[in-house]
């Protein structure tokens, strides 16, 4: 799947979606850590992890950007530090005139108004007045993964972000995540539509079938009952 391809499929879905689509694949769920948002509200990130990890200068980010694709997205691990912002306003900057599809930063970012201005998709923690307060060595292999929360990130996988935060997939099982994300999709969409033309979703998914059912077999789960009724509120 190429990066068009990516970002017009990605255009109907959420970063749910694929979250849903990942748990029916059988597939670890990695969300970037809860507040992890976009500068600007609204804004969808889709591209092929650029990792870089941040010792204090952004010569790591500008070597990261020099062996990009267009399309990659610059994932910067400051180490989740709040103490200190990482990107600004001129890498910022450089990411989107390498044709770059955005940043999401395990860290904080400052210069808001210019990114802003700037335009490009950048999700991180938060904002902070102050550039980098350390210089440490650099790790040899800065350049092949980054750290997101729990999760640790590479070449390999693909970022998606939206209005409910950060999500990464591997992308050789990207084909099967979005085709179960665009099924769970049509069946939500599905299930709105009868909420408004007045059929609840009690009576869609027919729960008073599985309540009996778990009279007789407490182990019964909902979301065993959901899969026999293709419901997808849940996953």
């Amino acid at each position: 799947m190429n990066h068009t391809e990516l970002t017009e499929r990605f255009a109907t879905l959420t970063t749910a979606h694929l979250a849903d689509g990942c748990l029916r694949a059988r597939l670890t769920v990695r969300c970037a850590p809860a507040g992890t948002r976009s500068v600007i509200p609204g804004q969808k990130l889709s591209g092929r992890v650029l990792p870089a990890r941040h010792a204090g200068s952004v010569d790591v980010f500008l070597e990261a950007i020099t062996a990009a694709s267009p399309g990659d997205v610059l994932v910067a691990d400051n180490r989740g530090r709040l103490d200190e912002s990482c990107v600004g306003d001129l890498i910022t900057a450089e990411v989107a005139a390498a044709g770059l599809s955005g940043i999401v930063i395990w860290g904080l970012h400052r210069d808001t108004a210019e990114l802003r201005e700037i335009g490009l998709p950048v999700f991180s923690l938060g904002s902070l007045s102050t550039g980098p307060l350390h210089l440490n060595d650099r790790a040899a292999n800065a350049l092949e993964s980054a750290t997101v929360g729990e999760w640790t990130v590479t070449n390999d996988d693909l970022v998606f972000g939206d209005d409910d935060g950060v999500l990464f997939v591997p992308a050789a099982q990207a084909e099967e995540v979005f085709r179960l994300a665009e099924s769970i999709r049509e069946t939500e969409h599905r299930q709105a539509a009868k909420i408004r033309d007045g059929v609840p979703l009690r009576e869609q998914v027919r729960f008073s079938e599985f309540l009996s059912r778990r009279e007789t077999d407490p182990s019964y789960t909902f979301r065993q009952h959901l899969r026999a009724k293709d419901g997808a509120i849940e996953e």
